[in-house]
């Protein structure tokens, strides 16, 4: 089974007593089982020092990672560059939302009260806006549907799938009653639509009111899957249900692929949030 790692490797709210920018990494598993930080001086920012950081997080680890994540394109040739030289494959990804957890709680809990904390705006960071692409033909659903489940249920239960991943709920949810809404797709070809879409990195599922109206996949890096075409005005009141639940559930959602709407197994199932990364 794959070990997957989220990673960040940028400068903080923080300063050293020159007054320069004072970087940091931070590593974490899906479930932040494992976690890792180390602060770097600005004048050692390079991927030399991120490798080596990389080996110290990896001794540490209960076991090595087998893929690396990160969000900060802008940092592609150094992450890269580093994971490289350590023989493990890192891509960019908006599929690193226990990284994000981590870095909204160091942001409000642990750099305000280190020494020389400086605080600023945040930047999100901008993606460009590839064009929209169709699921291929031979992996289209037959059928679709709008679903919701409790909080409670994520915690409760053990998903079984055979491709998909979840993660730790945003510790700041507000109870197990929450509602997380999702996309369940029914298709004959259950297995290889999902084995398809776990190659993808889903990110986050949206309506965009167009026109015209589509449900829109949203993965990788900066890649944009159409799901569906909402022509029907119910099929659209229900997708604006839809976003509205994703709001009250802190954006959390989740897709599913499965055989038929009786299956007691997903082929797929992906927890899913969409972010604001900065």
């Amino acid at each position: 089974m794959d070990t997957v790692w989220e990673l960040d490797f940028y400068s903080r709210p923080l300063v050293d007593e020159q007054q320069k920018k004072i970087w940091e990494v931070l590593v974490c598993d899906p479930g932040r089982t494992f976690k890792y930080s180390k602060f770097c001086p600005t004048g050692q920012v390079n991927s030399s020092w991120l490798r080596t950081t990389l080996e110290e997080a990896i001794a540490e680890a209960p076991q090595p990672p087998t893929k690396i994540r990160f969000f900060r394109r802008q940092m592609n040739n150094m992450i890269v560059r580093a994971c490289e030289e350590l023989g493990i494959p890192a891509l960019p990804s908006r599929r690193t939302f226990a990284l994000y957890q981590w870095l909204q709680e160091r942001m409000e809990q642990v750099y305000p009260v280190l020494p020389r904390f400086q605080p600023q705006g945040v930047t999100p960071v901008r993606y460009d806006t590839a064009a929209l692409k169709p699921l291929p033909d031979a992996l289209l659903g037959q059928q679709w549907a709008f679903v919701t489940l409790e909080a409670s249920a994520f915690a409760e239960q053990e998903w079984e799938f055979d491709f998909g991943e979840t993660f730790a709920l945003p510790v700041t949810s507000s109870s197990m009653e929450t509602k997380i809404p999702g996309v369940v797709i029914f298709t004959s070809r259950a297995k290889p639509l999902a084995a398809w879409m776990s190659g993808l990195e889903p990110a986050f599922i949206k309506f965009d009111k167009g026109p015209p109206p589509r449900l829109i996949l949203e993965s990788g890096a900066n890649d944009r899957w159409i799901v569906a075409n909402l022509k029907a005005p119910q099929l659209q009141a229900e997708a604006q249900e839809f976003e509205a639940a994703k709001q009250q559930a802190q954006q959390v959602h989740f897709l599913a692929v499965q055989s038929n709407p009786q299956a007691e197994s997903f082929a797929g199932f992906w927890l899913l949030q969409e972010l604001d990364l900065a």
